[in-house]
């Protein structure tokens, strides 16, 4: 199976032990990619199947199960301008330079479809498909940026921009006409259970 770097670090760690405590005699196969990598792969059947960011078009081969509404709040530095304003705006936003996940990435184009006809005056500062380096970007003043809520702590700001609101859906991708094993059944109770 596969998964991305944000989900095998935050989500599925207490599922992965509960998971192997029950079946301590299933060799799990775990790949570490980009959710977008892991839908082409699952098309073309070399994964059973992932626990990723879901891709917001249906698909005529995989199958889609959401496990979790991932909101994403805007958020900057402490010390970043943009903390200081008590309602910041969509036009502050574009003010400032963005940290954003790269092109091509499922939670990207969340971000541009939400952005709309701003997208076109944002400066980026840099682009990376890795959100806890986002995140540490986002903390030294790098730029401001869009994240999960359940990354945010006290080392960044959180914005509330009424302009702007966003989430995604984290789950399971299986490929339609493929027959799951028992195991891999197994996993997804196991990951329905824990929504």
């Amino acid at each position: 199976i596969a998964t991305s770097h944000h989900i095998g670090l935050h989500r599925l760690p207490p599922i992965l032990r509960a998971f192997n405590a029950q079946y301590a005699e299933v060799d799990l196969d775990l790949h570490f990619m980009d959710s977008e990598q892991a839908c082409q792969l699952i098309e073309q059947n070399e994964l059973d199947m992932a626990v990723v960011t879901l891709p917001f078009e249906d698909s005529a081969k995989l199958e889609f199960i959401r496990v979790w509404h991932d909101p994403l709040m805007i958020c900057c530095a402490n010390d970043h301008p943009l903390s200081q304003l008590d309602k910041p705006s969509l036009r502050d936003l574009i003010r400032h330079p963005a940290v954003l996940p790269a092109h091509g990435t499922f939670t990207r184009e969340a971000i541009e479809k939400a952005l709309g006809k701003v997208l076109a005056e944002l400066s980026i500062n840099l682009e990376t498909n890795y959100l806890e380096t986002i995140k540490m970007l986002v903390s030294v003043g790098i730029g401001w940026s869009l994240l999960p809520n359940t990354m945010l702590d006290m080392s960044i700001s959180k914005l509330s921009v009424e302009e702007l609101s966003l989430q995604r859906s984290l789950g399971i991708v299986y490929h339609q006409e493929r027959t799951l094993s028992n195991a891999a059944r197994a996993l997804i109770s196991e990951l329905e259970a824990s929504a």
